[in-house]
């Protein structure tokens, strides 16, 4: 069973980015799709981004041309670039594989002055 470890997250001002970073350490990872989700509090989990294996990218309308999600297969990570970060940004946010159903334990953002 593959394990996701997000990291990358953490406290940033309105207008700052971050980059988020989630490594699979087992499995085939090259083939499937990989996904980053956010889940703010009290909010339901809410797709962010999402990567097929040939880099065709998915955005969610919020985030549409302030995040970049990428991915680098020969270090089996996948990215999310976030910037001009907003308040409405924060919430835990998880990587997903899409294929295998693997979760991370998700890494926290806090966008607030």
């Amino acid at each position: 069973q593959a394990q996701l470890v997000e990291s990358g997250g953490g406290l940033v001002q309105p207008g700052e980015s971050l980059r988020l970073s989630c490594i699979q350490s087992r499995g085939i990872f090259d083939i499937y799709t990989m996904a980053w989700y956010r889940q703010a509090l009290g909010k339901q989990r809410e797709l962010v981004a999402s990567i097929t294996d040939r880099g065709s990218t998915l955005y969610a309308d919020s985030v549409k041309g302030r995040c970049t999600i990428t991915r680098d297969n020969t270090k089996n990570t996948v990215f999310l670039q976030m910037n001009n970060l907003r308040p409405d940004d924060s919430a835990v946010y998880y990587c997903k594989n899409i294929i295998t159903g693997a979760w991370g334990q998700g890494t926290q953002v806090t966008v607030s002055s």
